[in-house]
């Protein structure tokens, strides 16, 4: 069995690197470039689309605004990029906005700016793979009939590939996120070529449809609350901008300049497939509506309703028809790609989650397994926590794209806001000690920077709370408290266990106890018992005696009788149990003896034998085990397991032991050989 299951976890994650190997998995920008902004670009998919169908909620004649809003979204994605080109110079070690909020606005700002991101990073796999199975839905039906079923196994299928390996997962998705990027360029060039040089005229497919408001006669404080909400929606555009931030350290030298540089490629090319995609939405007379209402609101030219049998074609689409014409090559292409690109996006979380759970685990704000790596040199742990996190998210949402899009970017812009505030007081602190006049000035040029995008992102904060918390976004406000308090309450044990195992100055070392008390269990007298006798016999211990527990008189009356016919130099006492139990008994003869010697020590010898195969653990009781579970609870008692191999056991003579994923490795060690030879391993 354990043959079998590490070779399906060999071809699943590969063979086990050594740490000397992490060099290797360190990212140039060109790789590196796919692997963090897989998100960011990704968002070009719906975040235009999502601007027009929360205007169409007042008719046509509100996509005018559009274009605002669009400029909007553009300057706020500028000022973010431009703030966190600081931010990586400033905080190169990966800690991102957690280590910026932690350091400058104290440790609960810091956790707070945590428990957002890791919310984030599980609504980034949840949304970008929900969006993408809707793609891949609308062409294959069986997709979307099952969709929860068929985005779970995408999200395992990317688990997968990230537990090989950062570099290998990258490598993986580069080419299909170029792919996109490639395709979408083109798209706007050629789209833009069309209009501009050659004067042609583009029509998506939906541009001959009209749009039935739901809302009419809007006051200006309503209309403004629409555009608002248009903008809010706009703004996962903005998402997986801190993810480069967070992964610093898998940068190659020099790190901070890379990260830097891939930081503002991806703001670049976003930025512009995002306004490309939307003018040329304009230009063609893209109509978009709500999912739930487009069969009633969107209507045809004579006036009537679409129909429930009308597909809405997502605005990537509907602009590649207009420029390219429905199913061409390079129609079919753009939206292939475009939905493999949904599906990637969420790499960019599964690259940022573990990395943040480890910062904080070393912090001690989440469990100590998650700072471990796994065989590819990944934090494994992490990774299978997101995965399992956005799973539970897909399943109880149905992978249902407009309801999980409302829970969507808070955490991300709480942790914006957060960070930017952080790199202001960390320029003023620095200005305070700095003379050189070339530093000073390029702190100040960075503290306007920073400044700014906390105004800007702190307004967008507070715009999409007004706008999304009655849709689902106070989902996202409740869980991050819950976060919160419960890294707070892993500090405290954290905390708490150390000061308890903190050497005192009243701890006296020299202090041994009075006595040893040994106790070795007998069930019958066989070879494990005569080893498990020999042995405590060789720890010189003060007392020493043999415990069997009597269930049946007839078979504790012969056990007695070969003892003493054996001459065993031990003294057997037999411990009355009229219930059956062996457990309670020898239990409360431990009691008796710390409460008549305080100071003595009692140590247990428990005799078990080994067997090789999975299958004999269940035809053998588990007494030991549970024997020992209970005495690890008495204070004063150690517990010794003295193991009888059995044949069956031989079989793993020589096996190299299996490591789980983010299994404590063993440290590096000598072992002599028969031969007197010394190996290292």
């Amino acid at each position: 069995m354990a043959k079998v299951t590490d070779l399906v976890k060999r071809l699943l994650v590969g063979r086990a690197l050594r740490s000397g190997q992490l060099h290797e998995q360190l990212l140039p920008k060109r790789i590196a470039l796919p692997v963090f902004a897989s998100d960011a670009l990704s968002s070009v998919a719906y975040a235009p689309q999502e601007i027009l169908i929360i205007l169409s909620l007042a008719g046509v004649s509100f996509y005018t605004f559009s274009t605002w809003v669009a400029v909007a979204v553009v300057v706020v994605m500028l000022t973010v990029v431009a703030s966190y080109r600081q931010n990586v110079h400033a905080y190169p070690s990966g800690g991102g906005d957690y280590e910026v909020a932690t350091t400058n606005l104290g440790k609960n700002a810091g956790l707070t700016v945590a428990s957002a991101l890791m919310v984030d990073y599980v609504l980034t796999v949840a949304v970008s793979v929900a969006n993408g199975v809707d793609y891949v839905g609308a062409t294959i039906p069986f997709v979307g009939q099952h969709k929860p079923v068929v985005a779970i196994a995408i999200v395992v299928l990317l688990t997968v590939v990230n537990l090989r390996g950062i570099r290998e997962s990258g490598a993986a998705f580069a080419i299909p996120t170029y792919a996109f990027m490639i395709s979408v360029l083109f798209l706007i060039a050629w789209g833009g070529f069309r209009l501009l040089a050659l004067g042609e005229e583009i029509r998506a497919p939906s541009a001959h449809f009209s749009i039935a408001p739901e809302q009419t006669n809007l006051t200006a404080f309503a209309a403004a609350f629409l555009v608002l909400r248009a903008f809010s929606s706009g703004c996962a555009a903005l998402t997986g901008v801190e993810a480069i931030s967070n992964g610093v350290p898998a940068f190659r030298k020099p790190k901070s300049k890379n990260a830097a540089t891939t930081l503002l490629m991806m703001g670049l090319v976003a930025i512009t497939m995002f306004g490309g995609i939307i003018a040329l939405g304009l230009a063609s007379g893209v109509k978009v509506a709500e999912p739930s209402v487009v069969a009633e609101d969107l209507l045809r030219p004579d006036g009537t309703p679409v129909g429930p049998g009308y597909y809405q074609q997502p605005i990537i689409s509907q602009v590649a028809d207009a420029v390219f014409g429905g199913g061409s090559l390079p129609f079919v292409f753009i939206s292939a790609v475009t939905a493999l690109i949904l599906f990637l996006a969420a790499n960019t979380a599964f690259n940022g989650f573990p990395v943040l759970g480890s910062i904080l685990a070393q912090d001690r704000y989440l469990p100590r397994q998650l700072h471990t790596r796994g065989d590819r040199l990944a934090f494994s742990n992490g990774i299978i926590i997101l995965a399992l996190a956005a799973c539970l998210l897909l399943w109880g949402f149905d992978a249902d794209v407009s309801r999980l899009l409302n829970l969507y970017i808070v955490g991300v812009f709480v942790s914006f806001t957060l960070s930017q505030t952080g790199m202001v007081i960390h320029w003023t602190r620095h200005l305070k000690t700095e003379t050189d006049p070339k530093a000073r000035h390029q702190m100040h040029r960075s503290r306007v920077i920073n400044f700014f995008g906390g105004v800007m992102t702190g307004l967008v904060l507070i715009v999409v709370l007004l706008t999304k918390f009655l849709v689902g976004a106070w989902i996202v406000v409740i869980a991050m408290p819950i976060l919160f308090l419960m890294m707070k309450g892993i500090r405290r044990h954290y905390d708490n266990v150390a000061a308890e195992l903190e050497l005192t100055e009243d701890y006296e070392p020299a202090m041994l106890p009075a006595r040893n008390h040994a106790i070795v269990l007998v069930s019958k007298i066989h070879k494990p018992t005569m080893r498990a006798l020999a042995y405590a016999r060789a720890t010189r211990p003060s007392t020493l005696e043999a415990i069997t527990v009597g269930v049946e008189g007839e078979e504790a009356r012969k056990l007695q009788e070969e003892w003493e016919r054996r001459g065993i130099p031990v003294q057997l006492k037999m411990l009355d149990s009229p219930y059956r139990e062996i457990t309670q008994p020898i239990i409360d003869y431990v009691k008796t003896l710390r409460r008549r010697s305080p100071r003595d020590v009692v140590t247990v010898f428990i005799p078990e034998y080994v067997v090789g195969h999975w299958w004999e653990h269940l035809l053998h009781n588990q007494s030991a085990l549970r024997l020992k579970a209970r005495l690890l609870f008495k204070p004063g008692v150690m517990v010794t397991s003295v193991p009888w191999q059995l044949h069956s056991s031989d079989r793993l003579l020589g096996r190299p032991e299996p490591f789980a994923p983010g299994a404590v490795r063993r440290p590096w060690q000598q072992t002599v050989k028969d031969d007197g030879q010394i190996s290292s391993r």
